[in-house]
């Protein structure tokens, strides 16, 4: 499985037997996918959908009602139950495989700033985490994203960056790179004249939908910002290790020092479900102010809720409550062009987009080796929400 991720000098060495526990991960969120998940729809219409009529008097409405009466059947708790161990799992397999080369990938991630000659790296040692970050281990990551065990630690982006390519089990590209590049496929289709100076990318981890914007718009000044200081370390290093150049700072979304009308082009990539509904409100104003006049926000994110049906708003809904995503569930009832008017964008100038995956389509048209599998996450698409200054 991971032999197929993207190889760059970051990436922590593995053991056989470290290949080997990740392909049993990897081996058990298969069959969890494919042979498990599509009998919790059958128990659901079976039992569960017509205890709720006979409960409530009417068919499920909801995914609030629907996981009220779901959380009651052992075949949801026998798979939820293996749903969140295959998650633990996979973040202690990575976190045991990095912590062993802490302080080597700290050194190599050093040796590689040092030589730099056009990326940069600006951290703030003095950067105060929001309590929606640091309440938990969000994804289950042990420590969360910003953990700091040593000086100039990148441990959490040593841990992400191959965590998420075997959480999606490949289906977001060699290198990660799936929202960044459905991001560009939805510009290329709408804004095809757009030639932006200066990209801002808020929330960018460790720059894996970051580097796709470097290779779209080879003469943009390309930025990227994160709360946590061994992310924007790790992709730093990343990026000079690949050959692209990237401005990164450790910077809180919501207030960033950068000049008023600076940028051309302000994206986020799932970002927004992981901040509380009162700093995505000060992210959106911030993109309004650091955006040029007829700049362009975009923010990706997972489907929306709108139109399904209550069973599948449910199980997408699963992160909310077992998976340490607090935000997942509540950000898909927020009205956002009402948010975005109420942060200084005009409402008329809003979009919301449901876009194809880019990397979904280059694997059916055959231009790519990708690994596609069940988990339920981008399904194939990404939502995506902007508006034009």
């Amino acid at each position: 499985m991971m032999e197929r991720q993207g190889k760059h000098a970051m990436l922590p060495d593995n053991t056989h037997d470290d290949s080997a526990r990740q392909t049993f991960v990897s081996g058990l969120k298969l069959h969890l996918a494919n042979a498990v998940s599509p009998n919790l729809r059958k128990v659901y219409d079976a039992r569960v959908r017509p205890g709720i009529r006979r409960d409530l008097g009417h068919e499920p409405v909801s995914r609030h009602e629907v996981r009220r009466a779901m959380t009651h059947d052992t075949v949801y708790q026998a798979w939820s139950s293996l749903q969140r161990t295959s998650q633990e799992m996979k973040q202690d397999t990575q976190s045991e495989i990095a912590v062993r080369q802490i302080d080597a990938l700290a050194a190599r991630a050093k040796r590689v700033h040092a030589a730099a000659q056009k990326g940069t790296l600006r951290t703030n040692p003095d950067i105060k985490i929001p309590r929606y970050m640091s309440a938990l281990n969000i994804h289950c990551i042990p420590g969360g994203y910003h953990n700091e065990l040593i000086e100039d630690d990148v441990l959490p982006g040593a841990v992400y960056d191959p965590g998420v390519f075997l959480y999606s089990m490949g289906r977001m590209g060699a290198f990660n790179e799936d929202m960044g590049a459905t991001v560009l496929s939805y510009l290329r289709q709408n804004h095809p004249g757009l030639s932006p100076k200066r990209i801002l990318d808020m929330g960018c981890s460790v720059g894996h939908s970051t580097i796709p914007y470097v290779e779209a718009f080879p003469k943009a000044e390309v930025h990227a910002l994160d709360l946590s200081g061994p992310f924007v370390r790790y992709g730093h290093a990343r990026a000079e290790s690949m050959g692209k150049v990237v401005h990164f700072s450790q910077q809180n979304a919501e207030a960033t020092d950068y000049p008023d009308g600076h940028f051309d082009l302000v994206v986020s990539h799932i970002l927004m479900h992981e901040t509380s509904h009162k700093a995505l409100a000060n992210i959106f104003r911030e993109c309004q102010r650091v955006l040029r006049p007829g700049g362009l926000m975009v923010h990706v994110e997972t489907p929306i809720f709108a139109g399904m049906d209550p069973y599948d708003q449910f199980i997408l809904d699963w992160d909310t409550y077992n998976n340490n995503e607090p935000f997942w569930g509540p950000l898909k009832d927020l009205d956002l062009a009402q948010l975005a008017a109420k942060c200084g964008f005009d409402q008329k100038k809003c979009f919301a987009k449901v876009q194809p995956s880019a990397v979904g389509e280059a694997y059916a048209k055959g231009r790519t080796s990708l690994f596609q599998a069940g988990d339920f996450g981008g399904a194939g698409a990404w939502f995506l929400f902007g508006a034009e200054k």
